[in-house]
């Protein structure tokens, strides 16, 4: 079975011997390289185990490997315990990390290659692999930039991680795929003219004859459109909603957003007008025409940057002259920002300018949400809504306009009162004639309105997912009578996303309203929960959960129908944990009010609504089976005394060469322990008693006491001499730090011999003999021979006499007092004790240190739920989370509040003086699943605290008399 991202604990350094030895190798490798090492480097709020993290991506394949592989580097983050809310930033921090400090240790390490110079790898940006490859002739770094970036680089798994956006496609003209982000067309920044403020006569009358002519003006017209707008106006080319786009590159935008500078950053080219007062010969009288002048309506152009608008005469239609009104210059002016000039397009009802605009809000305010705000722009909520509001023309036999005027005549069924809301809006709707138009056939005025429709309401759903212009459209009343006017549109194909997307409105903007029973948008919301479709259901128990959720007005949730009510308790039971995960949400908030919790006892059966909120709290939930320490381990204190040297041994060290001997002595008679010590003195007496008679007989010299001690040390990595002092001690010690004498010494090939446990006097039966053999023969003929006193016969054979024998070794009890026994009676009795006390063969090196007691330990069976971290702290322990913390809130909404409500009185005066059914609700509903919620509370760690709280109000309710030594 996989583990998933979710089961992995969370990452931590384990600070164990070979994660020491492991960074000290690493620091003196980043030495010798002459770079940096982090060793404890943060991913996120998490230090990092550079020795965990080395080995699993060794293990994985290695740096090139996993750089090569899509999303490899979030896949190890997970698989590491490196748990985040944004993955491409954590898989992009733990591929920078390794990068940095263990890829070249890798390469040298585990490729046996030497590494690229650190100017090439270490100095620069984690991007891209084949490290095993690069040298300073082949590789040239690339600059960082985000065109062009692939999915790569947004994933964190490439190079710096960027927002995550749709593949890219192949470009269509067509805005009716999905998506929010098309690359836009390079444009050409028009280049105002630069030349002599003045025109000569001959420019002026050159200039004129370009004007008339038709060819001159359309190149103009084309330059102008191709700068500041992506399609001709009055142009759709069958189009569909920007929404729908799937971006050819994601990293484009538009180029005028991005490039805009305030005008006062730029200098303002002047040149004075000629006007009849300060330049007379200009104009003389004959010229000017009896009436202004008006501009042609067939060459009508949307207000452009850099236009020259040609003027014709009410008396000469046919000539036609070039205009200069108030144009800057001849040549053109830079224009506003492009946020300006989608607003004032916006608002112009021009349906080629309205498109243009519309286009470029859906964009701005996806790419850009977070700083285009309302309350920067006035006006432009007001055009959007008006816009939005045409959809009603479409359908209905109404034409919807926002009155502003305080004193008009609200009785027009169209007129919608923008200062105050329509508070009759839903009633108004109602009275309706819907036109008589079949869904399935749609002309192309419907389709190309509907578009400019569609992309008003994804530019304000867009925006108000910004809580700054969510709180600021919670007091901008038509925005009210927009959601309810579009959700009761009919339930026609083409505006069933115009309806989620005003719902995504209402989710928004609800946390900052006050919503009474008797509200148009609360009534509409409510009736949304009887449709058919999973995403209204969904959206709208959203909306009406968070209603006055960021202001301190209570949430009542008054008047919600009987049926809703049932259908909320019935969608408990799908697998769905998102529509449950809502339902649970709007229970939450609806229980809290004593009314409603009344109201859920007279609508429904509550019995079955408590049994599926019981059965929830065991959601996505799974047994583990824990280990708790109860005593944890300990260490036997390390013995003083130093075994003596079997005769065995010591002719196979004799053999041996300083300072090999000294280094076989110390193996085998000393352990590595890093919280132990044995006295430099003691070891070196101990190794003199050993070797200086032996040697002196065979006529090799004694090792010197400090190249001893220099010797004993280089033995375990870990030990070193050392000088202690004690508390309380008025003499330092000299000590060999990081050993530990063994209890039993162990032969070259790592067995280990056993100690002799006859008593040398059966007067002190604690006086042992303390001999070491290998093999059970040799203790049970040194036993015979030293102990009892029995001599071989001339066949090499103990004679089977018949005397007084008394057995001393250890504890033995069965013959403490002398005993008249044959001799192979004796000696099969002492081959029980050897035989139950010499070590096997297989004993070694490898099993576990005798020295160290295990830990007692209890198994238990827990039950886990969803759980979340802090980010804020991870070390904490993990909360309740999800679907079962929201049950469990429910259930403890029901029993604090349902002790308050009329149906409790009236079921206490229906029970009387019965005792079998005293209690009221909280007995009826909860007495069945005492067992279980006791069974959570122990098993579920997360959820416990919230049960013990629903258990005291249910204990409390049940049996009030009761005292707390009671069975509950």
């Amino acid at each position: 079975m996989t583990t998933t991202p979710q089961e992995v604990p969370l990452h931590s350094i384990d600070r164990t011997p070979e994660y020491e030895e492991f960074m000290t190798k690493l620091a003196e490798f980043h030495e010798k390289r002459g770079t940096i090492l982090d060793p404890e480097p943060k991913v996120g709020l998490i230090f990092l185990d550079l020795y965990k993290t080395f080995n699993h991506i060794v293990a994985s394949g290695g740096y090139d490997k996993v750089s090569e592989e899509k999303l490899a580097w979030r896949r190890m983050a997970a698989e590491l315990g490196l748990h985040s809310n944004n993955e491409a930033s954590t898989a992009f921090s733990l591929k920078e990390k390794f990068y940095k400090n263990l890829a070249a240790y890798e390469i040298k390490v585990i490729h046996n290659q030497e590494p690229p110079p650190k100017e090439i790898l270490e100095d620069i940006t984690a991007k891209g692999a084949s490290l095993l490859t690069r040298t300073l002739e082949n590789f040239r770094p690339k600059r960082d930039s985000n065109v062009n970036a692939g999915d790569s680089a947004a994933s964190g798994d490439d190079g710096t991680p960027t927002r995550e956006r749709p593949a890219p496609e192949a470009p269509s003209s067509s805005r009716a795929s999905r998506g929010l982000r098309e690359a836009p067309p390079q444009r050409v920044i028009f280049q105002p003219d630069t030349g002599p403020s003045r025109s000569t006569r001959h420019a002026v009358q050159q200039n004129a004859a370009q004007a008339a002519s038709p060819a001159h003006s359309n190149t103009q017209t084309s330059s102008h459109h191709t700068a500041m707008q992506p399609i001709p106006p009055g142009g759709h080319h069958g189009r569909g909603p920007s929404y729908v786009h799937h971006p050819s590159n994601s990293e484009n935008t538009s180029n005028l957003v991005l490039s805009y500078q305030p005008k006062h950053l730029k200098p303002l080219q002047l040149r004075a007008v000629a006007t009849p007062s300060s330049a007379p010969n200009e104009f003389p009288r004959h010229r000017l025409p009896h009436r202004p002048a008006v501009v042609d309506p067939a060459l009508r152009q949307p207000m452009q940057p850099g236009s020259k608008y040609h003027l014709t005469s009410p008396d000469t239609p046919d000539i036609r002259v070039p205009a200069v009104l108030t144009l800057p210059s001849a040549a053109g002016f830079d224009g506003p920002n492009i946020y300006t000039r989608c607003l004032n397009a916006l608002r112009s009802s021009i349906p080629a300018e309205q498109s243009f605009a519309l286009n470029h809000l859906v964009k701005i305010s996806f790419e850009r949400g977070d700083k285009y705000r309302f309350d920067a722009f006035p006006g432009l909520a007001e055009g959007l809504v008006d816009k939005a509001l045409q959809v009603g023309s479409l359908f209905y036999h109404v034409s919807w306009v926002v009155s502003w005027d305080p004193y008009a005549d609200s009785s027009h069924i169209g007129h919608l009162d923008g200062n105050h809301g329509t508070r009759d809006i839903i009633e108004r709707i109602g009275n309706l004639v819907e036109k008589n138009q079949p869904d399935a056939l749609e002309t192309e005025s419907y389709t190309d309105e509907m578009i400019l429709i569609t992309e008003a309401v994804l530019t304000l759903r867009n925006m108000v997912t910004l809580p700054e212009n969510a709180l600021n459209m919670s007091d901008f009343f038509p925005i009210k009578d927009l959601i309810c006017i579009i959700l009761h549109l009919p339930p026609n194909d083409s505006v069933t996303e115009l309806k989620h997307m005003a719902l995504d409105i209402a989710e928004q903007i609800t946390p900052f309203l006050i919503l009474e029973s008797d509200d148009s948008l609360y009534r509409t919301l409510i009736a949304q929960l009887a449709s058919d479709d999973r995403g209204t259901i969904i959206t709208a128990l959203r909306a009406l959960g968070r209603i006055s959720m960021n202001l301190d007005a209570t949430n009542t949730l008054s008047d919600v129908p009987a049926d809703i009510l049932r259908r909320i308790s019935n969608w408990l039971l799908l697998n769905d944990d998102e529509l449950m995960d809502a339902c649970l949400d709007f229970l939450y908030q609806y229980t809290a009010v004593v009314a409603n919790v009344d109201r859920i006892i007279r609508s429904l059966v509550p019995e079955n609504l408590v049994d599926q909120l019981v059965r929830l709290l065991a959601h996505g939930a799974r047994k583990v089976h824990r280990d708790f320490i109860l005593v944890p381990e300990r260490k036997v204190p390390a013995r003083e005394d130093i075994p003596p040297m079997p005769e065995d041994l010591l002719q196979q060290m004799l053999r041996l060469e300083e300072p090999e001997r000294v280094h076989k002595w110390v193996k085998c008679f000393f352990e590595e322990d890093g919280d132990s010590f044995v006295t430099q003195l003691a070891a070196w007496q101990a190794y003199q008693s050993a070797f200086v008679g032996p040697l002196k007989a065979i006529g090799q010299p004694m090792i010197t006491p400090a190249d001893f001690i220099r010797n004993s040390t280089s033995v375990y990595k870990d030990s070193n001499a050392q000088v202690l002092r004690e508390p309380g001690e008025p003499q330092q010690k000299f000590i060999i730090h990081g050993i530990r004498t063994r209890p039993h010494p162990l032969n070259f090939d790592g067995v280990e011999y056993d100690r002799c446990s006859w008593a040398t006097s059966q007067d002190n039966r604690y006086d042992k003999c303390g001999q070491y053999y290998l093999k059970p023969e040799q203790m049970w003929n040194h036993i015979l021979t030293a102990h009892l006193g029995e001599q071989r016969n001339a066949n090499g054979q103990f004679d089977n006499t018949e005397k007084e024998f008394v057995c001393t070794w250890g504890d033995c009890s069965k013959y403490t007092k002398p005993v008249k026994l044959h001799l192979h009676n004796i000696a099969r009795h002492i081959n029980t004790h050897i035989m139950s006390t010499m070590s096997n063969s297989d004993k070694g090196l490898g099993l576990q240190k005798p020295w160290v007691v295990p830990a007692k330990t209890m198994a238990v069976t827990v039950e886990e739920t969803a759980t979340v971290r802090d980010e804020r702290n991870p070390q904490l322990p993990p909360q309740a989370a999800g679907i079962p913390l929201s049950a469990v809130l429910v259930l403890r909404n029901v029993a604090r509040n349902i002790v308050k409500t009329e149906a409790e009185d009236e079921l206490i005066k229906s029970q009387g003086n019965s005792t079998s059914e005293k209690g009221g609700w909280n007995e009826k509903l909860f007495r069945a699943h005492l067992p279980r919620l006791f069974e959570v509370l122990a098993e579920n760690r997360a959820l416990g605290p919230h049960v013990s709280s629903l258990l005291d109000l249910i204990r409390t309710r049940i049996e009030p008399e009761h005292s707390d030594e009671d069975e509950y």
